[in-house]
C-alpha cells in the first residue's frame, strides 16, 4: 500500500501490492512501520535526491548530505523519527547513511538476509553484492533486527555466542593506500579511528595490528569490474539503463544529458551519468577480468586475515558528511564502503561522536563471513565507550 518508485519519475504512481520479506518478517515480531523514506534515484548514488520527492538533509547540517541510497532512513533515525530502520547496501548505502548521520547500520553476511520485494533488486552476479539490514540509533537494537530479518538464515550465524573482546584479534587500516581516485581520509576521521585504537589497547590490553592492504588501493576499480561482469551461468549483469526505462520508454543516457543541460530531463545526473559510464565498461573486458581475479584474490587475503575472531577497523568514508551536489566532483569516494560488497563481508558502522563543525564520525567494524556477532559486539562496546548516537538538537 506504499509508494514504490525508487525515485523513478516513470514509477511515480507505482504503489507496492505486498510486503517485501524482511517488512512481513518485522510485523510478524511486533514491528510498527511508519513509511517509505527518501533514496537516490533507483538507489545507485550516495545522495538522496531524485525527481519525485526532491532532496534529503542532513538533521545536524541542512547544507550537508544524508548518503544514499539508504539516506532517508539515516536521516529519520538521526532525527529521533524512528528508532529502527531498513536498509539495502550494493555499495555502502547502509553504511554511507548511517555514518553521515551519525548512527548504527550494519551489513550482514551476504546471503542471510533476503532481498525480495524490494526495487530495484540485484540479478545475476549482483545477487551476491546486495545485502539488506538494520539501521538503528541505539546498537542492541542491530542484533534484534537481524535475527527477524534473517529469519531461519539466522542459524548460520553465532549470535547466541557470547563474545569475549579481549580475545579479538583487531586489526586497523587508516586509509585504502593512495587511490587516485578517491579523497585522502579527513584528519578528524583519523583521530577519531587513532582514539578508538588507543581506548581498545588502554582498556582490553589488547594489540592493535596496523596493516596495509595493497589490494585495497584498487577498491573502486575492483567493485565496478565486478558489478558488471557475468555471473556463473555467464548471463550478463543487469544494465542500469535499462532500469532507468522502467515503466516508460526506453533511456539513452547521452540524449538524457544534452535534455539534462537545459532543464529537460526526468532523471539525476548522477544517474544519467552511470547509465553514460557502465557502456564504457563493456570496452575493457580484459582490465575488467584481471580486476575480478585481483578481487577474488583480495577476499581470500582479507579472509585469512580476519580468520575466526578478527576484526578490521576501517574508515566509512574518506570525508565527514560533504555539503549537497559535491559528490558529483568526488564520484568514487563510495569505495570505501563497496569494497566489502563484493568480498562479502560483514560491516558494522558504528558512530564516534561529532567532528568540530558538530557533523557525525564513524567507523566500519568487518569481519570474516558468518562472523557478524564479533562486530556487533564491538558495536555495542563502542557505544558504551563513545556515546553513540548524539541528539542533532545538542549541537
Amino acid at each position: 500500500g506504499m509508494p514504490n518508485t525508487s525515485g523513478l519519475v516513470n514509477r511515480r504512481n507505482v504503489i507496492a501490492t505486498s510486503d517485501a520479506t524482511v517488512v512481513s518478517r518485522l510485523k510478524q515480531a511486533g514491528a510498527i512501520p511508519l513509511g517509505v523514506t527518501n533514496c537516490s534515484e533507483l538507489c545507485m548514488w550516495y545522495e538522496s535526491s531524485n525527481r519525485v520527492y526532491g532532496r534529503t538533509n542532513n538533521p545536524y547540517d541542512l547544507q550537508r548530505i544524508v548518503g544514499g541510497s539508504s539516506g532517508g532512513e539515516g536521516s529519520v533515525l538521526a532525527a529521533a523519527c524512528s528508532v529502527i530502520g531498513v536498509g539495502s547496501d550494493i555499495g555502502g548505502s547502509i553504511r554511507m547513511p548511517a555514518f553521515f548521520n551519525g548512527v548504527f547500520g550494519h551489513k550482514p553476511t551476504t546471503g542471510l538476509v533476503p532481498n525480495d520485494g524490494q526495487f530495484p533488486n540485484a540479478r545475476g552476479v549482483r545477487t551476491s553484492f546486495l545485502c539488506t539490514g538494520p539501521m538503528c540509533r541505539y546498537a542492541e537494537d542491530l542484533e534484534l533486527m537481524l535475527r527477524v530479518m534473517a529469519g531461519p538464515g539466522v542459524s548460520r550465524l553465532k549470535l547466541n555466542e557470547k563474545v569475549s573482546l579481549e580475545k579479538i584479534k583487531f586489526h586497523c587500516m587508516d586509509h585504502d593506500g593512495g587511490s587516485v581516485f578517491v579523497s585522502p581520509v579527513d584528519k578528524e576521521i583519523l583521530q577519531a579511528q587513532k582514539k578508538v585504537v588507543e581506548h581498545l589497547e588502554g582498556e582490553l590490553g589488547v594489540q592493535v595490528q596496523h596493516v596495509a592492504i595493497h589490494k585495497m588501493k584498487y577498491s573502486f576499480q575492483i567493485w565496478s569490474a565486478m558489478m558488471s561482469s557475468k555471473d556463473s551461468d555467464g548471463q550478463d549483469a543487469q544494465l542500469f539503463t535499462d532500469l532507468l526505462g522502467d515503466h516508460g520508454k526506453p533511456v539513452w543516457p547521452l540524449w538524457e544529458l544534452m535534455k539534462w543541460l537545459v532543464g529537460m530531463s526526468s532523471h539525476t545526473l548522477p544517474a544519467i551519468a552511470l547509465g553514460l559510464t557502465e557502456k564504457l565498461m563493456k570496452l575493457n573486458p580484459g582490465g575488467n577480468a584481471k580486476l575480478v581475479s585481483m578481487g577474488k584474490s583480495l577476499q581470500e587475503e582479507m579472509e585469512a586475515l580476519l580468520g575466526p575472531d578478527g576484526v578490521l577497523l576501517y574508515p566509512s568514508h574518506p570525508t565527514i558528511a560533504p555539503r549537497h551536489h559535491s559528490p558529483i566532483c568526488m564520484p568514487f569516494n563510495f569505495a570505501y564502503t563497496a569494497i566489502f560488497n563484493v568480498l562479502g563481508l560483514p560491516v558494522t558502522q558504528c558512530p564516534l561522536g561529532l567532528s568540530s563543525e558538530g557533523l557525525p564520525l564513524g567507523i566500519q567494524l568487518v569481519a570474516a563471513p558468518y562472523n557478524d556477532h564479533l562486530t556487533l559486539a564491538v558495536a555495542r562496546y563502542l557505544e558504551k565507550a563513545f556515546g553513540g548516537w548524539v541528539s542533532p538538537g545538542k549541537v
